[in-house]
């Protein structure tokens, strides 16, 4: 029968990865303080995923950049931008925002708020499945700052002095605070707190 690293006495240093005793308080590479989990995981991860949502409200709703041109100053928000292109008939870009910038960053907030209450035991799945829904959420969160790239790239190349101008908007500042919450969040959260609840829902049948 396969057992745990934690219950051979082992753990793994969460910085460089290196497997050492759980007698030693810090690891004996990098340093860093050892713990056979991450200390408050679910509380820390809870923390940064409220805040995020906070952030990701008015990233939607406020203006992701303002345009100003000869007939006055326009604001345009991500979905205004995403309607824009679709009436453009410019299908690609505007699916590629609306993804990346809307989709994503709503799915991995529900994607860590269901892998916390699956460490707490208040919902169940399968401990694999979960783990893949993890490690996705680490992998598409990068693409996360399509919009702000973008918005940054128009900034940068449309300064045409009085006839136009584009700066950044409120939302981007929101848009910007709200993925790098979501990056402390995954960061945070201890994938193997999953394994742990499905080893205590078996015990008391073994």
């Amino acid at each position: 029968m396969l057992t745990s690293a934690l219950e051979q006495g082992k753990v793994s240093c969460h910085t460089c990865g290196k497997v050492e005793s759980d007698t030693l308080p810090s690891c004996q590479r990098c340093g860093t303080a050892l713990h056979h989990r991450k200390p408050q995981s679910v509380q820390r991860c809870l923390a940064y995923l409220f805040a995020s949502i906070v952030a990701y409200i008015p990233a939607n709703i406020w203006p992701i950049m303002e345009v100003s041109q000869i007939g006055g100053i326009e604001d345009s928000t991500i979905l205004g931008g995403v309607a824009t292109f679709w009436e453009m008939k410019a299908y690609p870009v505007a699916i590629t925002i609306f993804v990346a910038s809307v989709l994503i960053p709503g799915l991995k907030l529900l994607a860590l708020a269901w892998l916390c209450l699956l460490a707490q035991g208040k919902v169940r799945m399968n401990p694999k499945q979960a783990t893949r829904i993890y490690w996705l959420t680490e992998l598409v969160g990068r693409w996360s700052m399509v919009d702000v790239f973008v918005v940054a790239v128009l900034v940068a190349l449309i300064q045409l002095g009085n006839l136009m101008s584009v700066t950044p908007g409120t939302a981007a500042i929101s848009f910007g605070l709200m993925v790098i919450l979501t990056m402390f969040a995954s960061h945070s959260f201890d994938p193997r707190l999953i394994w742990d609840r499905l080893r205590q829902t078996e015990q008391p049948s073994s």
